[in-house]
Formats: structure tokens, sequence, C-alpha cells
């Protein structure tokens, strides 16, 4: 076994890189403010290789058989403290797979996961109770590339190796309207706790990248997660009826939004009821055609309790978005955004009543969200087109807007005045002039001492 035969001269080494990448992945070594401590460090001693089950990096044998069995391996002989899975340098290709608790996957540099392009065998699991169907189709969905549920302590990890999806297959389905149940994300993790995940390349999602749903104490930086600009809904991360996350100092260019927090679509996520809240976002850099930090459009569980910061952004479509919809109830409050920089974006912010699609026709148009307490601080746009908009609703106007010290600049051709409608609000050094509805000063000392 791999473990074995390397432990006199290679698990040194292996060790000490090991321990240098679980530093970084907790956020060890940095003066730098960070919520990544919520998940505790554990070392494990356990370390088994995927080439101890069969497995072989040549970009072209199947290795599906090797990593369902060096998983089993970690689920059924429960070493204490768990057991770190290493892939080494090499293009391991195979059909998804599900992780197990206690388990770190760690990819050495150059070691590569590539998913097969079989679609036709790809195994399929059943919609998520708070969308009630497949995001994109009815009935079930395609499970995610790398899969869990119900797990705790799982770490992904390493050396900057990469998970690559080879989306471009299910792209084309999509363009081509020939797919017949919703893509699978890369990555999903559902009904788990204690996850970690940092210092891996994501590239080429078929759909979203990283979904953490129905999850709690989750950490995800120093992630690279790369698509191309044209490919279809391959969302960055997206949070999901999901608590106490964090994501930080990572770069993430895709075809969609790069962070976008959800919690459940229409009557399935109000009935379900599960909000996300506590999520702190931090010192993200990226640029996509949509928006740079979202949340929405599918808010029915409720979305509360968010704070972005230092936030980097260029060449998008908007920098920040708050969407939702008529039918999808819940609320999204205590939100606020700060020391956001965004060059050359069609909208610098926009907040919209009026976004997203419906699962189906019975959903309730009178199930209106709440929208309140929505503080955006410290904004500095480059060659920005729009400057803002935020058009709430006439029977749920938008409430406790805050905008302060925000600069959006335009180019020449640009539209730079905010357009807003059925909100109440404050403003306190917005450039360009805010709209009447967020003029008034009964509310400046508190919009300002908000940050």
């Amino acid at each position: 076994m791999w473990r074995r035969s390397i432990s006199v001269v290679y698990l040194p080494c292996f060790a000490a890189f090991l321990l240098t990448a679980l530093s970084s992945a907790y956020g060890y070594g940095s003066s730098e403010a960070t919520c990544s401590g919520i998940v505790p460090l554990r070392y494990r001693n356990d370390k088994i290789s995927i080439t101890d089950f069969g497995g072989v990096g040549d970009g072209r044998t199947v290795n599906t058989k090797a990593f369902r069995a060096a998983i089993y391996r970690i689920q059924h002989l429960r070493r204490r403290g768990g057991t770190v899975l290493y892939i080494p340098p090499g293009v391991f290709l195979t059909e998804s797979f599900s992780l197990t608790s206690h388990m770190t996957l760690f990819l050495a540099r150059g070691a590569v996961i590539k998913a097969v392009q079989d679609t036709w065998n790809w195994p399929l699991v059943g919609p998520l109770p708070s969308y009630g169907r497949g995001r994109e189709l009815p009935g079930p969905r395609y499970m995610s590339f790398i899969h869990g549920d119900g797990l705790r302590d799982v770490v992904i990890t390493g050396q900057n190796g990469t998970i690559d999806g080879q989306g471009e297959v299910w792209w084309n389905m999509w363009r081509s309207r020939t797919l017949k149940f919703t893509r699978p994300n890369l990555i999903e993790l559902k009904n788990s706790k204690e996850i970690i995940i940092s210092n891996v390349i994501f590239q080429n999602s078929p759909f979203w990248n990283i979904h953490p749903v129905y999850c709690s104490d989750v950490v995800i930086h120093h992630v690279t997660i790369l698509a191309p600009q044209d490919s279809p809904n391959t969302d960055g991360i997206d949070p999901d009826s999901s608590n106490n996350v964090c994501i930080e100092d990572s770069y993430i260019s895709t075809g969609d939004d790069l962070v976008a927090i959800k919690s459940g679509w229409d009557e399935y996520g109000i009935a379900f009821g599960r909000p996300s809240s506590n999520i702190t976002i931090r010192r993200i850099t990226g640029s996509s055609p949509y928006a740079g930090i979202a949340i929405g459009s599918e808010t029915s569980g409720g979305i509360k309790n968010i704070v972005a910061e230092h936030i980097s952004l260029s060449n998008m479509g908007i920098g920040v978005n708050i969407k939702t919809n008529i039918g999808r109830g819940g609320y999204i409050k205590n939100i606020k955004i700060s020391n956001v920089y965004v060059e050359n974006a069609k909208y610098g912010i926009k907040i919209a009543g009026d976004t997203g699609d419906h699962p189906d026709a019975y959903y309730n148009p009178n199930a209106l969200p709440v929208v309140k307490g929505i503080h955006i601080n410290n904004v500095w746009g480059v060659n920005v087109q729009n400057a803002g908009s935020i058009q709430g609703l006439k029977g749920s106007p938008f409430t406790g807007i805050c905008l302060s010290e925000i600069n959006l600049h335009g180019s020449l051709n640009s539209y730079r005045t905010w357009k807003c409608s059925d909100v109440i609000g404050t403003s306190l050094k917005v450039s360009p002039w805010p709209c009447s509805e967020l003029r008034t000063t009964g509310g400046l000392y508190s919009c300002s001492s908000t940050f």
C-alpha cells in the first residue's frame, strides 16, 4: 500500500507539504481579518493514495472504481482522526463519485481530477426539496461530479491541483435544448457541516461550481474558479439555505454570478423554510458578464446577516446585484457590503424585485418578499455605464436602503443617473446624485454609522 511504501523516504516530504497546505487552508500565518477559523484544524495521520486502488493518471483510464474503492475504505475502516486521500500528479479521469465523512481529498501540484463526458450514463438524484424540481427542467437532476450528503469534517485541498468538469458537452446540450434533466454541479455538498475547500482550481463546471446546500460551518478560500465567459449558468460559489459560511481570498472568472447566495425557490422554498444566514464574503477578485456579489434570485427561505467586503471586480455585468421576485416570499435583510472596486461594468449596483423565473404555475403571486436593511458603503467604479437601479415592489417596497461613500464614474457614452421606484432609504456622499427616494436626511447618521 502507498501509505506503507513511502513511509521511509517520501512521507515526511508529503507531510510537510500537507501541513503547509492545511495551514493555508485554515488561514494560519495571515494578519488579515479572516473567518476561516469557524472550522477547527484536524491533522490526519492516516494517508492513502488513489494509486493504491488501481488509479492511473494517464488521462485515458477511467478511475471510477479506484475512487469509489478508496472512499469505501475510508468510510468503513474509520481511522482515528480520518484519512487523507492523496491524488498525485497526473490526469485522473473518472465518473461522478461521493465523498464520505472525516476525509481530506488532497490534490498534489499537477494533479487533475477530470470528469468523463459520457452524459448517457450520468447518475440522477432527486430534486432539492426547497426547489421542488430540477432548477432547469422538471424532475430529477444529474448528480454533481463530486457529491456528498449528510457528511461531517470534509476537506478538499492541496497544492492547487485541478478539478475539471469538462462542461462543454453539457453547455452545448443546453444551447441546443437537448438536455433531459438539470445539468450537474461540479461540487455539491448537502446536509453537511465542518467543510473546508481550499487551494484547488475548479474549472469548466457543467452548471454551478461549488454548491453547499443545507450546510453549516463551511469555509471556502484560496480557490480559483474558471469557466469561459459564455458558459451558461457557471456560478462560482452558491451557498444555499446554509449558515455560518466563510468565503475568502479567491479568484473567480465564470459565465455567471461569482458568488450568489440562495435559499429556495417560490412555494417550495417557503414550505422548506431554511434561510441562508451568517455568511461572510471577503477579498474576492474576478470578472463575469453577470454579477460579482449576488443575492438571489432564489430567496424564498430568507437571507440575512450577510457581510461582503474588499471585493475587486473587472469586466462585469453588475457589481452588486440583489434580486428577487413576486412569488418568492421570504426576506432579504441585514446585508452589509463595503469596499468594492468595479471597473468596466454595465451596472454598479442593482437591486430588483422582478428577477428570475418560477418553478411552475402554482407559485403564489401574493407571496411578496421583504427587503430591508441593505447597507452598501465605499464603492468605487470606473467606466460604469449605469450607476444604479433600485426597483422595489408596489405591495412590498424595499426599505432601509442605505448608500454611503459611493462614486461610480462613467464613460462618455454612459447613463450615469440612478433609477428608483418603491424604495425608502438614505444616502450620504453618493455620486452621481442618487434618486429622490434616497435623498432624505433623517437617517444620514445611521446610514454612515452602520460601518
